[in-house]
């Protein structure tokens, strides 16, 4: 099975500050792993580098077949998903004209729209303005957002900050049915308890290390 993701002796510098020391991480095709570590150990960078938004000082990586910043970036963006760690919306949208407006975009089909809302519990809430959502609500509102066109790579960077333990369980559970379908999921935490019964390895870093 071929690597969805494959960085080799990656590092990112930023002057003298060094983000990530010559990290090496393969995930294979339906795998969850989780990236663990404090604020600023290099969970983000990752994530930014595989996303294509900045390039490695040092080091190759390999996403979905293809360098991440290079000609391959269009194609790759269209089959990932990303959930950033503070999601925010038009609050005077509704749920569902925030998708609908999304998978305009990313040029998806609009008919999964009102199948995303039911996936991640919103039906009820979809006609309501994002303002009247509560923290919970608007973090699985941002992983409806992420599936929209069905992606092959869901990135998740810190998904259940502020979410109380019922809404956390409910998100990773929606989170690992993704996960048994063939989605391919990387995900960054603090901390390992509460998100190890859904993972199948973990990447811990400290200060750019793995």
């Amino acid at each position: 099975m071929n690597p969805v993701i494959e960085l080799q002796r990656v590092t990112k510098r930023h002057g003298a500050l060094v983000r990530l020391a010559e990290i090496d991480l393969t995930i294979k095709e339906g795998e969850m792993l989780a990236l663990l570590g404090h604020n600023g150990a290099g969970k983000t960078t990752i994530m930014k580098l595989i996303l294509g938004l900045i390039a490695p000082s040092s080091g190759h990586i390999d996403v979905l077949g293809g360098a991440p910043d290079g000609p391959h970036a269009e194609r790759l963006r269209r089959q990932l998903g990303y959930l950033p760690e503070n999601v925010t919306f038009y609050e005077q949208l509704t749920g569902r004209e925030v998708l609908t407006y999304f998978a305009r975009l990313k040029r998806a089909d609009r008919h999964q729209v009102t199948v995303l809302l039911e996936r991640v519990g919103l039906v009820e809430a979809a006609d309501r303005r994002v303002k009247t959502y509560s923290k919970g609500m608007r973090q699985r509102l941002g992983l409806a957002q992420a599936l929209l066109g069905s992606p092959r790579l869901l990135l998740l960077d810190e998904p259940t900050t502020g979410l109380d333990p019922a809404a956390t369980r409910d998100f990773y559970q929606a989170v690992k049915a993704l996960r048994d379908n063939g989605c391919t999921v990387l995900l960054s935490s603090h901390v390992l308890p509460g998100i190890e019964p859904y993972i199948d390895r973990a990447l811990i870093l400290g200060k750019g290390d793995a």
